[in-house]
């Protein structure tokens, strides 16, 4: 009965990318849940080596396509929900349409205990928990508190694979048991010189104490410890020590662990990615893949989509690089800062339901940073006139800031100033808009139908 609901479910999907109403990479999974809710366990189960999750507030679809890479490099087959539809739907869609023998599936934060309860991974990746659209999923510390049952009932059944350098994500080691690896890095001189703003995690998750912060690399991820219970971060199985930070052009870094070393080239920009990188390394070693196969195999690591991407439009190469959060927001400009000369910026906030109706945390991202470093700045976005106001009060210079209503009016605008190059900095939904504008003119790929 299962292959009759999928072959229908299959077949409508297919007339949905053919009359050209999209819904590509969700609706066949809504349509095969509807006929059989039990659907996912029931794929999911035809899968000979099992399932991986990945699940963090910041670079899940990064981390799972690194991850994917890796795995095809080393002639494996996995199911992977490339267009990153990261909630039941986009999974159920990625088993109907997709022929492997493994599952690889990166997962929303709130959506992660029911999928794993449907598919009874055989390893769970937990890079991070930053504070995120608060009107859908509430503070980190209940998404937390959701991890940890979850690695309470999966203890002894599944590998997790955590962040050591989180707090919050670390803790779950405390319940998942002797099958947890933690990554994290070591290099004390790729710390930030003082706290940013954007540090969610304060308190111990043991005591409700205080954290001290030894040194912080993204956001509130680095080496802490409590002064009060004695809890501190576990040492890290993976790690990444000698960083050497090359601005958009990537990062170098030794990547070491029990069986030794590699340096790691990865083209893609950021401390940020690094940890992505070094999760996807972790996870890859759990699964069987030597560290120094998954650091060849990242050497050639293209970025997927709006995170880092480079499409060319007209005389501008335009890098579309997707910000949602503060510390997400933060790390962008961060690396943006160590572009040479002036920049030039085209940024969109929305607020749709995708990206959070409370656009307040534009105010806790590093935007100060780049106050000497631009030469015009294009805002637009349902909320531009807001993004203008923040650069204001961050220093910017007024008179090179310019708010246009509409993304396809504030892109050409940006294009029509012929820059050499523009760094696009869109939200959620955004991106989605410039990246459907981008398709419609032919210069990208219509990655959601692909």
């Amino acid at each position: 009965m299962i292959r009759f609901k999928a072959g229908l479910a299959r077949m409508i999907g297919r007339l949905s990318r053919l009359t050209g109403r999209g819904g590509g990479t969700t609706l066949p999974g809504r349509v095969l849940l509807k006929l059989d809710p039990g659907a996912i366990s029931k794929l999911g189960s035809e899968l000979e080596h099992g399932s991986t999750l990945i699940s963090a507030t910041n670079g899940k679809t990064t981390t799972a396509a690194m991850l994917a890479s890796i795995l095809t490099a080393n002639g494996r087959h996995p199911v992977h929900n490339r267009a990153g539809s990261n909630m039941t739907w986009g999974v159920a869609t990625a088993l109907l349409e997709q022929r492997g023998d493994e599952g690889l599936f990166e997962v929303d934060e709130a959506w992660l205990p029911e999928t794993a309860a449907r598919l009874g991974p055989r390893a769970i990746l937990l890079g991070n928990l930053f504070r995120d659209q608060l009107d859908r999923y509430g503070e980190t510390e209940a998404l937390a508190d959701a991890w940890v049952k979850l690695a309470k009932s999966r203890a002894g059944s599944t590998d997790f694979i955590l962040n050591a350098d989180d707090p919050l994500v670390a803790d779950i080691g405390r319940y998942s048991g002797n099958r947890t690896t933690y990554f994290g890095i070591e290099d004390e001189d790729a710390a930030l010189s003082e706290t940013q703003h954007a540090h969610d995690a304060k308190q111990c998750r043991v005591c409700g104490q205080p954290l001290d912060f030894e040194r912080a690399f993204v956001g509130h991820l680095g080496h802490y410890s409590c002064p009060s219970c004695g809890m501190k971060r576990p040492t890290p199985e993976v790690f990444a020590t000698e960083i050497e930070l090359k601005g958009m052009s990537g990062v170098e870094a030794t990547v070491a662990s029990p069986e030794g070393s590699a340096r790691l080239k990865l083209p893609l920009p950021g401390l940020y990615n690094l940890y992505n990188a070094l999760g996807a390394i972790a996870t890859a070693r759990a699964l069987g893949v030597p560290v120094a196969a998954s650091v060849s195999a990242l050497a050639g690591m293209q970025a997927v989509f709006g995170r880092v991407e480079r499409i060319h439009v007209e005389e501008t190469e335009l890098s579309i690089l997707l910000i949602k959060n503060p510390a997400g927001a933060s790390e962008v400009i961060h690396t943006l800062a160590l572009e040479p000369g002036k920049l030039d910026l085209w940024i969109a906030l929305n607020d749709g339901i995708a990206d959070g109706r409370d656009v307040s945390w534009i105010w806790d991202a590093d935007f100060e940073v780049l106050a000497g470093h631009v030469n015009s700045i294009i805002c637009t976005g349902t909320r531009g006139t807001e993004m203008a106001l923040r650069l204001k009060y961050g220093g910017w210079d007024t008179d090179r800031i310019t708010v246009v209503d509409g993304i396809g009016k504030g892109l050409s605008e940006a294009i029509g100033r012929k820059p050499g190059k523009l760094f696009a900095m869109p939200t959620y939904t955004a991106l989605l808009e410039l990246r459907k504008l981008l398709a419609k003119q032919g210069e990208a790929e219509r990655y959601w139908e692909g």
